[in-house]
């Protein structure tokens, strides 16, 4: 196996560390990265909510939050109808929770155990003989064409709010369709996760309480420029920029008529920073007669945010973490920006405490749904997390005690594979709403039993896991035979169609190559989940076979698909095809190592090192580091069932370490013996036991040092 680091010129590390005010070791691990653009370093850096993207960048997210507020004025029923997954299951609890809190009659659907994915006719004429005129899709809907032309005859709108692919030459022609994958949309990160989405109406929503909605708005700033006074304005309506100026004037040369301000500013309150001041240089600018209507916001800002008082836009500038991050430069112009979107939030109370039952939903199924954890969704995920480790929500509370987990410092890793699975397996179960019900129940008791309910579909899908890997991997072997080591396709009525997905994610696993694993439904249809692996463009292999689909869907890592039966052999034709002509990334057993560590960099504080890094998950994997000519002064074969494992205890010099070694017991005495000294690449965790936390290495490999030199690539 080979152990790679990354080259990172010494230059390029200085520069990091000096402008963005972080330590050498941090700033060599985001640069071998790739991490260097202001973008991507304000989200490793900052966990701000104000740094997340306006929900207004959405076209349509003012057409949907308007027919929002217009149902609540006529008393309308809505309906919310989301997907079966843990992404769909979250997306649905926070929408539901945002509109009854608006006074909203809200019911809520997800699909039943036979049921297909997204928005069915069944529900559509069920709400509308209850006289429903309002539907809102989460987790889907954007596939769902027939279904939205449907609910329009019968009076129905519907908002549609997916984070999956469009797999039609048009969007559904719904009243409003946000999703961040659609080609023409400007929102500036297409990878939240369904419940990401969901998320953002709710804090537009809460925004459309604010006296700021839909008012036209222009921030106007004078500044001297040697002998003439530059002019810049800015044109806002939701605090999205909708346009900018920019005037250099000679005075005595030109009066405001004749300038293009004043079509510019027409119509729109005008915000000034220190109104006198202000005042002085425009007259000096462009003659004393000449005056602008406008309102000084300082004081406002001042009261809201106390380090702003009696400072100038060019003071304030210097003192700004957003300039940091900015590629484009930084005006006093746009610290006046800055300013305002602050203030205005901060009076509109977004991200406030109301917010954090929402955000531990919204990082569990991030989380579940694979979202690379970058941009936006590092702080998603990070302010979530910090929530749920404070005080679990309604339902999540139940959970964790049913799952024994209180008083545990849950990470991301820790709800990938504690939590969002329990939440998952309902839906794989064929009991969907049972999870919703646990998040939207109002009496503890029952969310208890809920909790156990869900705990217990867990170990029976656990349960069909084992039995169906018996019957998935010799077919799993066959078909990567058949199809040139390039594409697994499996197909079993005795895979339970709940747990397809888990089958294609373990067989990628296993094998290094995406799959496609179908159950064989006794009314003649075949239900499948792919999932990726190696650069697997799932959007175009399906789309070689659409026209076979009764429905599919999905995102650039995994993606399900029904069809008849009669169908599945023309579906393995064209998957043999499909596989013949893609080339796969190439496999290499390496692995990439992101700073070599000095003995005395082994300390106790560690631990804290590394959580700076989190969330840890896909696109953001924990970090590995390397240490050479380490003493082993102990080593003990352990393990629960099969004593396979190595612990050791290795010899910084300052501290010693416990270290796990997975499944590497066959190798003391053979790679490596006590006493000897070895390099080593590892992990940095935390061991939690009976209260107690203690830090220790996982490795990763080792070998007797001075066997073998490290790679750089």
């Amino acid at each position: 196996m080979k152990w790679v680091k990354r080259e990172a010129s010494a230059q390029a590390i200085k520069e990091l560390s000096t402008k963005y005010g972080i330590d050498q070791l941090s700033a060599a691990i985001l640069a071998r990265r790739g991490v260097t653009s202001p973008i991507d370093l304000l989200y490793f850096l900052e966990e701000d909510p104000r740094y997340l993207h306006n929900p207004f960048l959405f076209e349509d997210m003012e057409d949907a939050v308007d027919r929002i507020l217009l149902a609540r004025d006529e008393g309308e029923k809505v309906l919310v109808s989301g997907d079966r997954d843990a992404d769909g299951v979250t997306s649905t609890v926070i929408v539901v929770e945002a509109l009854r809190d608006l006074g909203l009659e809200t019911s809520w659907r997800v699909p039943g155990e036979h049921e297909a994915y997204g928005l069915s006719m069944g529900a559509i004429d069920a709400f509308a003989a209850l006289g429903g005129t309002l539907i809102v899709t989460v987790d889907c809907g954007i596939s769902n064409h027939a279904e939205v032309l449907h609910a329009a005859q019968l009076g129905i709108d519907v908002i549609i709010l997916d984070h999956h692919l469009l797999k039609a030459s048009e969007v559904p022609e719904a009243l409003a369709v946000i999703d961040p994958k659609l080609d023409e949309c400007a929102y500036p990160f297409r990878d939240l996760a369904g419940c990401g989405v969901a998320y953002k109406l709710v804090c537009a929503l809460k925004f459309a309480k604010t006296g700021l909605y839909k008012q036209q708005i222009a921030l106007l700033n004078v500044r001297p420029v040697n002998d003439a006074y530059l002019i810049e304005a800015v044109r806002m309506s939701n605090l999205v920029e909708t346009g900018r100026i920019r005037e250099t004037i000679v005075p005595g040369m030109v009066d405001l008529s004749r300038t293009r301000l004043v079509p510019f500013l027409q119509g729109r309150q005008i915000f000034v920073w220190d109104a006198e001041t202000q005042g002085k240089l425009l007259a000096k600018a462009l003659g004393k007669g000449t005056e602008v209507e406008s309102y000084d916001l300082a004081p406002d800002v001042a009261a809201v945010i106390p380090s702003t008082k009696g400072a100038s836009l060019f003071r304030l500038k210097e003192l700004s973490k957003v300039g940091r991050y900015r590629e484009d430069g930084f005006e006093e112009i746009d610290v006046f920006e800055s300013i305002f979107v602050s203030f205005a939030l901060k009076k509109a109370a977004w991200f406030g405490d109301d917010d954090l039952a929402s955000l531990q939903l919204v990082a569990l199924g991030t989380i579940a749904d694979i979202m690379p954890l970058r941009n936006e969704n590092r702080i998603l995920v990070k302010r979530g997390l910090a929530a749920l480790n404070s005080r679990p929500r309604t339902g999540l509370a139940e959970l964790i005690e049913k799952l024994s987990l209180n008083g545990k410092l849950l990470g991301a890793v820790d709800c990938a594979w504690q939590i969002t699975p329990v939440i998952n397996a309902a839906g794989r179960m064929g009991s969907a709403g049972t999870a919703a019900e646990l998040f939207l129940g109002k009496d503890a008791a029952t969310r208890a039993g809920l909790a156990e309910a869900l705990i217990g579909m867990n170990q029976e899908r656990r349960k069909l896991g084992s039995e169906s890997w018996d019957t998935v991997y010799p077919l799993a072997k066959a078909s990567l035979a058949a199809l040139g080591d390039k594409l697994i396709v499996v197909g079993d009525a005795l895979v339970h169609r709940g747990i397809t997905g888990v089958m294609a994610s373990r067989i990628t696993n296993v094998f290094s190559v995406p799959a496609v694993v179908a159950s064989f439904q006794a009314d003649g249809t075949v239900v499948g989940s792919v999932r990726s692996a190696r650069g697997f463009n799932i959007g175009a292999f399906l789309e070689t076979c659409a026209e076979l689909f009764i429905d599919y869907g999905g995102h650039d890592a995994a993606a399900g698909f029904s069809l008849k039966s009669a169908d599945w052999p023309e579906f393995l034709k064209r998957a043999d095809a499909f596989a013949q002509v893609i080339e796969l990334d190439t496999v290499e057993e390496m692995i990439e190592v992101d700073a070599e560590l000095p003995h005395e960099y082994l300390k106790n504080e560690l631990p804290k090192f590394v959580a700076r890094f989190e969330p840890f998950g896909e696109g953001n994997s924990p970090l590995v580091f390397m240490a050479r000519n380490v003493p082993i002064a102990g080593a003990d074969i352990v393990g629960k069932r099969d004593a396979n494992h190595l612990k050791l205890l290795l010899d910084f010099g300052q501290a010693k370490w416990p270290a796990l070694f997975w499944s590497a017991a066959e190798r003391l005495e053979r790679d490596f013996s006590v006493r000897d000294r070895i390099d080593l690449v590892f992990k940095v965790s935390v061991n939690r036991y009976a209260g107690q936390d203690t830090p220790q290495l996982e490795i990763l490999d080792a070998r007797r040092t001075g066997e073998e030199a490290v790679e750089k690539k």
